[in-house]
């Protein structure tokens, strides 16, 4: 069919390929039509000893190349050439059903050099003209040795003499072919084709560089004639070298076993090729051709014009190779020889070079879009599945499902693959972090096809983006008459953040409890929370006023984080209430409902010392601690319940006197205080010399176990503070060991007195934090003072 085959002759060689397209999906062999034996089937042994090469060119195009010296090609007094070769096509195996088509190639070539050497991937061959004279004038080693030899060689047929390290072999052209050689003479030049590494070759290392070697004479004798012609050949079997750029390939320049004498040699041309072109102007392609008096040197870019690179997976990592067919041209004249023609054809693949692909993140935030760019890949790589959030999806599945994914090329003749995702697709994992951020992370897994061999590589990517899109709810706070209220969003309620009431969390059971009253619409919660509820906060008490705030913590859901906090603070006149403060003072408004009406100045505690210190004509009031005023203790349960009395006694006459009536009633009003045996107290530390010191620090604070607290008490109590690692009071840090604590870091503090006599009580008396660990340095945080 058109354009299935393409033939050219370059120099002394057959070159003819294939078309690989018109072959996809087909299986093909090559036949080597003989002229008097007709068609032969090409294979390894075949090619190597009869000058063939059947291999690919780096686009996987099928490539053949033949010796116009091959053993088949048709010869025209050594300038015109021809071979005609059979390609079988099949769609099967075994190749049955094939279809033959028979391609003549043809081949002009007359400047013949006297000597022509050329080294193939599969076989050395030399060939010579005839006319060169038998024997050097400086006799060499192998030829002094050949010539005793000479006595035995048979009239009119030609034998071979190899010379190796393991001695002489003389056989005949027909046993040397048996070996893999293959040597016959046309109307000018006789020519010998040998395998590289066959048991008569030897290796050598010439400028660094290892050359296979077979040294033998041919040798012809008819009545007074007798012709030693020298057919030597030597060849590189490496000399490659890379680098992450660059491949480099070098040549000797002289051989020895090829130039007997070497100050006669003299390089005339150097010639460098592509495939089967000649480069001209190699610089033009970035190649650079250098040589010197030893060696030849050729360096290609990676990637360079001409080669091809191939992608390909090892070990599950992805990488490159790259593939060049090369050829070097080398004449030079020499004493014995006048000129060599030296011809090395090269095909040259890099070895595997990880190429670790990149992700790159042009995520647009203000469109809330994740556009993510993986590359760079060579155009045989193709993206066929992707996972997003660890959910598989095809590509159809994937375009179905919103996401967008396309190729983008990129200046280097490499493309990457762009996937676009919105933020707020169900696959995006989403995580509040900071104050008002959103973290979107978007999980990635790709599996693509590389190479012609479609091998599926797999690489997973992460991509994070935080953006300010959380807005904080700002809570509004009033009044009535005798409650206050706070109206708080709940947009990101139980998502973002929770409501805490110190260290509680705010939930429908803790308000219930503590005798708030919850209730939420479409946008708000409303928390209506009574004057003398549980968590209200006294700021100032006088008489028949009372101002007092309610405080709500804002915190992160996850890390507990205090965001903000939410206060209402209001006044109120109030006639009648009690207050018990953390710190044991006790508050009293009592309001007297009696008939007749009583003198409020004359009302009293337990104590007949402890007066009010303000009144009206109905109201008295009154502020004293719990360790004051004749105030009682006593336990119930977990809560200890401090108990005092206001009373009122009525004007009586001395004993001696005689009884008298009065209207004055009698009066007695009990005051009970509850506190919890264990309760956690949140109390901020205030720097004694606001002047010098921040109002919190961070420093150390040392527990210490075992201490007596109470100076003036003769006995020694067994009093313990411990320092708990959270608000749960579960786990401890050990006794007598320092802890760092950063500023506003909370502390959780617990002391305890362990005597069960029923006359003593604890109270915390001073309680301080300093800087280090002397007690009395300063800068000094007062927690408690006087209790």
């Amino acid at each position: 069919p058109p354009g299935f085959v393409e033939s050219s002759c370059r120099s002394r060689i057959f070159w003819m390929k294939l078309n690989k397209l018109l072959l996809q999906g087909k299986f093909f062999q090559l036949e080597i039509n003989d002229p008097y034996a007709g068609p032969l089937l090409l294979d390894e042994k075949l090619a190597s000893r009869c000058g063939y090469v059947l291999s690919e060119d780096v686009w996987g195009n099928p490539v053949f190349r033949a010796s116009v010296l091959g053993c088949h090609v048709a010869n025209e007094a050594d300038e015109l050439f021809s071979l005609t070769v059979n390609i079988k096509v099949s769609s099967f195996l075994s190749m049955r059903a094939a279809v033959t088509y028979t391609y003549p190639m043809y081949c002009s070539y007359s400047s013949w050099a006297s000597r022509e050497i050329v080294c193939e991937e599969n076989y050395m061959e030399v060939s010579v003209k005839t006319d060169v004279p038998a024997v050097s004038n400086d006799y060499t080693v192998a030829w002094m040795s050949a010539l005793p030899e000479t006595q035995n060689v048979a009239y009119q047929l030609w034998q071979l003499m190899f010379v190796s390290p393991s001695g002489r072999k003389r056989i005949t052209v027909s046993d040397a072919a048996k070996l893999g050689y293959s040597f016959n003479n046309t109307l000018s030049r006789v020519y010998l084709r040998a395998p590289y590494h066959s048991n008569e070759s030897d290796i050598s290392v010439v400028s660094g560089v290892n050359m296979n070697m077979v040294t033998s004479t041919s040798m012809y004798r008819q009545r007074w004639l007798l012709l030693l012609i020298d057919t030597t050949v030597s060849c590189p079997i490496d000399g490659i070298s890379f680098t992450d750029t660059a491949l480099t390939w070098t040549v000797p320049s002289v051989i020895p076993t090829l130039v007997v004498q070497e100050s006669t040699f003299l390089s005339k041309n150097i010639l460098m090729g592509v495939d089967d072109q000649v480069i001209v102007n190699p610089e033009e392609k970035n190649y650079l051709l250098e040589h010197n008096e030893t060696l030849i040197r050729i360096t290609i870019p990676i990637g360079a014009e001409g080669g091809k690179l191939k992608s390909s997976v090892s070990g599950g990592v992805y990488g490159i190779i790259y593939n060049i067919d090369l050829f070097l041209e080398h004449t030079w004249t020499d004493a014995d020889w006048q000129t060599t023609k030296y011809t090395v054809i090269k095909s040259i693949t890099t070895p595997f070079m990880p190429q670790i692909p990149t992700v790159i993140n042009n995520t647009l935030p203000e469109e809330r879009l994740f556009n993510v760019a993986f590359g760079h890949f060579l155009p045989d790589v193709s993206l066929v599945a992707i996972a997003i959030g660890n959910v598989p999806f095809t590509l159809r599945e994937a375009q179905y499902q919103g996401f967008k994914i396309y190729e983008t090329p990129f200046s280097n003749r490499t493309k990457g693959f762009i996937l676009e995702v919105a933020f707020d697709d169900p696959y995006v994992l989403k995580e509040y972090v900071n104050r008002n951020e959103t973290k979107y992370t978007l999980l990635i897994n790709y599996t693509l096809s590389v190479g012609p061999e479609m091998t599926l590589y797999y690489h997973s990517a992460e991509v994070e983006c935080v953006i300010a899109d959380i807005e904080l709810p700002e809570a509004v706070g009033y009044c009535d008459e005798e409650n206050m209220y706070l109206a708080i969003p709940t947009f990101g309620l139980h998502q973002y953040w929770n409501l805490y009431l110190g260290n509680k969390l705010l939930n429908r059971h803790v308000a219930f409890t503590n005798g708030y009253f919850a209730v939420t619409n479409a946008t708000h919660l409303i928390l209506q929370i009574p004057l003398f509820a549980a968590g209200v906060i006294y700021e100032e008490v006088s008489f028949q006023k009372i101002k007092a705030r309610f405080d709500v913590a804002l915190k992160k859901v996850r890390t507990m984080d205090t965001l903000q906090m939410f206060s209402v603070r209001c006044g109120f006149n109030s006639s009648e209430f009690i207050v018990c403060h953390p710190d044991g003072t006790i508050i009293i408004s009592a309001q007297m409902k009696t008939a007749p009406a009583i003198d409020m100045s004359k009302t009293k505690l337990r104590d007949s010392s402890c007066k009010p210190r303000e009144h009206d004509e109905r109201h008295a009031f009154f502020k004293f601690h719990v360790t004051t005023c004749g105030t009682s203790a006593r336990f119930e349960g977990d809560h200890i319940i401090y108990e005092n009395e206001i009373s009122y006694e009525k004007e009586t006459l001395p004993e001696q006197s005689i009884p008298t009536i009065t209207r004055d009633p009698d009066y007695r009003l009990t005051v009970l205080c509850y506190y919890r045996a264990k309760e956690t107290l949140v109390l901020g530390a205030f720097t004694s010399d606001p002047s010098t010191s921040p109002p919190f620090g961070s420093g150390t604070m040392v527990p210490r176990s075992n201490i007596a607290v109470h100076r003036r008490v003769r006995q020694a109590l067994n009093v313990v503070s411990r320092v708990s690692k959270d608000e749960s009071f579960m786990e401890f840090y050990e006794p007598n060991m320092a802890i760092l604590k950063q500023p506003v870091e909370p502390v959780f503090l617990e002391v305890e007195l362990k005597d069960k006599s029923p006359d003593t009580e604890l109270y915390l008396e001073n309680c301080w934090v300093t800087g280090s660990l002397d007690f009395n340095s300063s800068p000094r945080w007062n927690i408690t003072v006087d209790g």
